[in-house]
């Protein structure tokens, strides 16, 4: 069944088949108000160069079925081309000026048009209540020099005695960051489309050297908002970031379709999508490639856990591509404001080293509480480890001492996490190396519930002795089936293990378990 995700005044994004992956069960052709668009293989498309407040039927035909969809783009006041504003777009001429300057004067309704070309530009600014529109082949190349950007102080304490201004923010801390090539600080109502790129260029400068220390302050992102409402990207490619590539923070009400990150395998913490304490978020029909996670929740460390409690809730991710990373998608490890009712459905991975992964680890607090996560109808192959529940991940300083990665039971207390509810449905992964499922929960705290239904895990006979989970004691594994320890309820229904050496099921300190084959 097709359905209109997204409209705005030029573009939309439409759902083609729901039973598909990111990639559809057989192509389709499609037709626009009689005009053919030629054949399309992604579940999710995006159609571009409509025209505003327009009427339009999608028509596409399926092995001699049809479908059809009507769907109206919205109105436009007027539309800025930044040419008029002196932008050159010929790679050479710095353009963040006559960049900033059509957005700060595009009115309420209006759109900024970048046009073909390659912008060179620092950090810009978003507003409230406009569009902004890349044309194919239009691409903003950031500046290398951190000496050009603007810094975003992480805390401004007020002077009238009412709230903290929360502006920078790294690795789940308040803490002063270079601004953003795109910068939302609370805006509204913000649709930015089309087919073009915004370029970190970060293997020209050096923001991938001594990638963790501070100099003057944080490394950037290529995509940052705060505070912010209604916000759509659609189509973007988002490419050499020096850091996470997007990342949103305190904001609500958000969506993403067809977006594309890339970064190389060995860069340094390159996330491709974080949203932190952020809740109603779709992001479907996106690709990831890149040097970290694909795909990470997060909700702070302890101190933005325990003061402000802001967990990141309410998120759909589908039909989406994860190609290369350390993990295709993960809830972790800055969680401490806690992270609930996410869907994951209707995806692919391919080749990161784990699929669906949640990690936290003791001290992230009493509000670190990760519960009701849903992953259904995923498709792997080449993964390590597809499914991993990790609660003594050795990140931080302390990451490696006997107070997070202990085995005996440690006081339950302000700084314990929590993980509740998990679920995997129709998880069909080859190739897989390590192990089918890794849980670790805490002794004092073990995982409540984690359900694996109706999946299928397949191993090579030359799969590779890797370790599954990134904690102390975790020795390598090599094609076993399910391995849990400190977990209360462990479900299995319908779960095939192919090529597997050894049980299928090894528990250790788990209350309750069930195996139906």
């Amino acid at each position: 069944m097709m359905k209109c995700l997204y409209t705005s005044s030029r573009s939309a994004a439409v759902l083609l088949n729901e039973k598909g992956h990111y990639l559809l069960p057989a192509p389709v052709q499609l037709t626009l108000n009689g005009q053919n668009l030629g054949e399309e293989k992604r579940s999710v498309v995006s159609l571009y160069g409509l025209w505003p407040d327009t009427e339009y039927v999608l028509r596409a035909e399926q092995n001699g079925e049809i479908a059809e969809i009507h769907f109206r783009t919205l109105r436009e006041s007027h539309t800025l081309n930044v040419r008029r504003f002196g932008a050159k777009g010929d790679g050479e001429t710095e353009d963040t000026a006559a960049l900033q300057a059509a957005i700060l004067c595009c009115p309420e309704g209006g759109r900024v048009l970048i046009p073909k070309g390659n912008y060179v530009t620092g950090p810009l600014f978003l507003k409230s209540h406009i569009t902004i529109e890349w044309k194919k082949d239009a691409t903003l190349s950031l500046l290398t020099d951190r000496n050009r950007f603007p810094i975003l102080p992480g805390v401004t304490f007020p002077t009238d005695e009412g709230a903290d201004y929360l502006l920078g923010s790294w690795e789940g801390n308040p803490l002063d960051c270079f601004a953003a090539a795109l910068t939302g600080i609370g805006v509204e109502d913000v649709h930015l489309i089309g087919e073009g790129i915004i370029d970190g260029r970060a293997q020209a400068g050096d923001w991938w050297i001594e990638p963790k220390k501070k100099r003057a302050a944080y490394r950037p992102r290529l995509f940052y908002l705060r505070d912010c409402r209604r916000v759509t990207v659609q189509g973007l490619t988002f490419r050499n970031s020096p850091s996470w590539n997007i990342h949103p923070t305190f904001s609500e009400d958000l969506s993403f379709y067809n977006i594309q990150v890339e970064a190389p395998s060995n860069s340094p913490n390159t996330d491709g999508f974080d949203p932190e304490s952020c809740r109603h978020l779709k992001l479907m029909g996106a690709r990831f490639s890149v040097g970290d996670d694909c795909i990470a929740i997060k909700a702070g460390k302890i101190y933005m856990g325990q003061k402000y409690r802001v967990p990141c809730q309410d998120i759909e991710i589908a039909w989406c591509a994860m190609l290369d990373g350390h993990g295709g998608v993960t809830i972790g490890s800055e969680m401490a404001g806690g992270v609930r009712d996410v869907l994951v459905h209707h995806c692919f991975m391919r080749g990161s080293d784990r699929g669906l992964r949640v990690k936290t680890r003791r001290g992230r607090g009493k509000y670190a509480v990760v519960d009701n996560i849903r992953f259904e109808d995923v498709t792997m192959e080449r993964i390590m480890a597809p499914l991993v529940v990790n609660c003594m991940y050795f990140c931080d300083p302390d990451g490696h001492t006997p107070y997070v990665q202990s085995r005996e039971k440690q006081p339950v207390n302000d700084t314990t996490p929590t993980v509740g509810r998990i679920a995997f449905e129709r998880v069909e992964a080859s190739d897989c190396q390590s192990c089918a499922a890794y849980i670790l929960g805490l002794p004092e705290r073990p995982v409540e519930s984690v359900a694996i239904r109706h999946c299928r895990f397949t191993f090579p006979p030359d799969a590779l002795a890797l370790t599954p989970a990134m904690a102390e004691g975790v020795e390598p594994l090599r094609r076993r089936g399910v391995v849990a320890l400190f977990t209360n309820q462990l479900t299995l229904q319908n779960v095939q293990l192919d090529g597997i050496e050894g049980e299928r099921l090894q528990t250790t300190y788990v209350s309750h378990f069930v195996d139906q084959e």
